[in-house]
């Protein structure tokens, strides 16, 4: 196995990334190991890769975009990329990324998921980034890789992907919405926005994402809190921002769909 450590260059143009994309496509081994540090506002345009990658966010927050959907990464999460599937990143704040690749054949996946990194997958996946600093033997290499490839199995899956639709117009509602979010936003406001009713916004909604409004509403409340918390932002701030008319109900939304308390769990994603 071979990895490659960018630790600590940050990463200056989108000329740099291919080359070594490219060359991680000419690998034989079996699986790649890269770490980088890229800045915020960095963007790398549509691809796809010949290999599953597990883009792991060190620190940072993330955004990955496909025709299927959105997907952020923050502190302490990955994103399982199937082999082929074209899609687009964009750093929301200083990222520092490690990432494996490994072949489709490995690892069978069909669509992106958002997972939440065990300390055990985080340790293996760092040793493997860093094997040219710390060289270990042939032997060692195998067995961190297979405990990995078992470990990946097991990471619990988060819902931190949000549904985009295809229909130009409902998606000019869904960006605004991600610019300011509302947890109190209504179906009738939406519908009225494009001149149908209810009933005919409600099935529309459901058909372009697959989910319901309050479901996407929710989510993207969510999908546009990270980023802010991440940074520091005072959690009052930022839930009273969203529509929330306390703290109470923002983190009772956010234990619902993470687990814990927004303070809890970005400081011990960030560890």
């Amino acid at each position: 196995m071979r990895t490659i450590d960018l630790t600590g260059a940050t990463i200056q143009n989108q000329q740099d990334h291919f080359a070594s994309l490219s060359w991680i496509e000419m690998a034989n081994e079996p699986v790649v190991a890269l770490g980088r540090v890229y800045p915020a506002g960095f963007r790398v345009p549509a691809h796809s890769h010949g290999k599953a990658q597990l883009w792991c966010a060190r620190s940072g927050v993330v955004l990955v975009s496909t025709t299927r959907g959105r997907w952020m990464i923050p502190p302490g999460h990955a994103l399982l990329i199937p082999a082929g599937l074209e899609h687009s990143t964009e750093m929301i704040s200083d990222v520092r990324m490690h990432s494996i690749y490994v072949g489709a054949s490995v690892v069978d996946v069909q669509d992106p998921r958002v997972l939440e990194v065990t300390t055990l997958a985080a340790s293996l996946i760092e040793e493997l980034v860093l094997s040219d600093d710390r060289p270990m033997s042939e032997r060692r290499q195998l067995l961190i890789m297979e405990l990995l490839l078992d470990e990946i199995g097991r990471l619990p899956e988060r819902p931190l992907g949000l549904p985009f639709p295809g229909n130009e117009r409902l998606t000019r509602l869904c960006r605004h919405f991600l610019k300011a979010p509302d947890a109190n936003a209504g179906i009738d406001d939406w519908a009225g926005a494009l001149g149908m009713s209810r009933r005919s916004f409600t099935r529309l909604f459901r058909t372009e994402t697959g989910v319901s409004f309050v479901t996407w509403r929710q989510q993207a409340c969510l999908f546009a809190s990270l980023p802010r918390l991440a940074a520091g932002e005072p959690v009052t701030n930022v839930a009273l921002d969203a529509g929330y008319e306390n703290i109470a109900a923002f983190t009772t939304m956010f234990r619902r769909m993470l687990g814990s308390s927004p303070s809890t769990y970005l400081k011990s994603r960030a560890a």
